[in-house]
C-alpha cells in the first residue's frame, strides 16, 4: 500500500503556485478567505494536523501548543522570523520547527534603503503634495532634505539582511558601521568596508542613519530602549524593517514629536497592527505595512522552503531549515 499523504493546515493564503504543489504533495487543507485564524480555529487544525503551517500573523504560544494532538511533529513557519513560536515548549512536546531564512534577504535589504531614501529625501510630502494637487511649481527652498552619499549608516545586526543593506548603502557612498553580537571574519569586513563598533551607545551616537536589521530575541527587546534612542544626533534617523519589539515605540514617538530625532522610517511596529496613532500623524516618519518581505518572487521561494522542509521531513530526515532554541 501507498505511504499515506501527510495532514498539512495552512492557516494563510498563499501564492497561488504554492497552494497547488501542497495540495499535490499533501492532504492539505487551505483557507478560502485571507485572514489570520482564529485562536479557536488553529487548536482544531493543531489537534488534527500532521504538519501545521502557520505565518507571522498566527501566536504558536505555549498554552496554545499544549492543545496540540499527538499527530502534531511539524511546525513549518512560512517566513524567517519565529518569535511568534515558542520553539522550547514545541521541543519538549517534539514537535519540531522549521522557517524559510535567506530568501527574502535582498528584498528586505531593498525596503531599508526605499525607507532610508524616502525619509532624508522627503518623498512621501512630495507624492502628497502633487496627488492633493497643493503643487505650484519648484522653489529653492521647497522639500529640502538631505544628501545620502556620505553619511553614516550604523547597521544593528549584521546578519544575512545588515550586510545586504550594507552593499547598497556603500553603492550609495553611506559609510558603514556595525555593532552585531560576533564580529564578522576580516575578510567580510573589508570587503563590505565596514567598520565594527564594539559598544552600541558608542555607535548609535555617532551615526546619521541606524538601521535596525536584528531579530527579535529575549536580548534584542527594546535594544533601542528610551536612553540609548536619546544618544542619537538630533539630526539622524532610525529605520526598522526587521521587528518592532526592538525599538521602544512610545519613547521613539515621543522623540519624533518633540525633535530630539529627526525622522523615522517603519516597516514594522512593537505591537502588530496596532500602529501608535500619534505616529500617523508626524510628517517626519514614514509608515509601511510590513512590505519588506512582499514580493512575487520572494513569496514564492517562500513556499518552496516551506514545501522542502515538509517533504523532507516526510522522508525521515532533518528539516533543512530546522529552529532549535540554541540558535536563538
Amino acid at each position: 500500500m501507498p505511504k499515506p499523504k501527510l495532514s498539512v493546515v495552512v492557516t494563510r493564503r498563499l501564492p497561488e503556485a504554492v497552494e497547488t504543489r501542497l495540495s499535490e504533495l499533501f492532504d492539505v487543507k487551505l483557507r478560502d478567505d485571507d485572514t489570520p485564524m482564529s485562536r479557536a480555529h488553529l487548536v482544531t487544525a493543531m489537534k488534527s494536523a500532521d504538519v501545521l503551517v502557520p505565518t507571522v500573523t498566527d501566536e504558536i504560544d505555549s498554552t496554545l501548543i499544549a492543545q496540540a494532538g499527538d499527530r502534531l511533529k511539524l511546525i513549518a513557519n512560512y517566513g524567517a522570523g519565529v518569535d511568534h513560536i515558542d520553539i522550547a515548549t514545541a521541543r519538549q512536546r517534539g514537535i519540531l520547527v522549521s522557517n524559510t531564512p535567506g530568501v527574502l534577504t535582498d528584498d528586505t535589504a531593498d525596503m531599508t534603503l526605499a525607507l532610508l531614501l524616502a525619509v532624508l529625501r522627503r518623498i512621501p510630502e512630495g507624492l502628497s503634495a502633487m496627488q492633493s494637487g497643493a503643487w505650484e511649481g519648484w522653489a529653492p527652498t521647497a522639500f529640502l532634505g538631505g544628501r545620502i552619499g556620505g553619511r553614516r549608516l550604523g547597521i544593528l545586526g549584521m546578519g544575512r539582511i545588515g550586510q545586504a543593506v550594507a552593499r547598497r548603502a556603500s553603492a550609495f557612498g553611506m559609510q558603514v558601521h556595525y555593532h552585531n553580537r560576533r564580529r564578522l571574519r576580516p575578510e567580510v569586513e573589508e570587503q563590505l568596508e565596514a567598520t565594527y563598533w564594539e559598544s552600541l551607545d558608542q555607535m548609535v551616537a555617532r551615526m546619521d542613519v541606524v538601521s535596525i536589521n536584528c531579530p527579535a530575541t529575549p536580548s534584542t527587546f527594546h535594544l533601542m530602549n528610551a536612553r540609548r534612542l536619546k544618544l542619537m544626533k538630533p539630526e539622524a534617523v532610525v529605520v526598522n524593517t526587521s521587528r518592532g519589539e526592538v525599538i521602544d515605540e512610545n519613547a521613539l514617538t515621543r522623540m519624533l514629536r518633540s525633535g530630539e530625532i529627526a525622522g523615522a522610517g517603519l516597516d514594522v511596529y512593537e505591537r502588530g497592527t496596532r500602529v501608535n496613532p500619534r505616529l500617523r500623524e508626524l510628517e517626519n516618519v514614514v509608515l509601511l505595512p510590513h512590505m519588506g518581505s512582499a514580493t512575487r518572487e520572494g513569496r514564492i521561494e517562500m513556499g518552496e522552503k516551506v514545501i522542502i522542509n515538509i517533504k523532507t521531513f516526510d522522508d525521515g530526515h532533518r528539516p533543512p531549515d530546522q529552529v532549535v532554541p540554541s540558535m536563538l
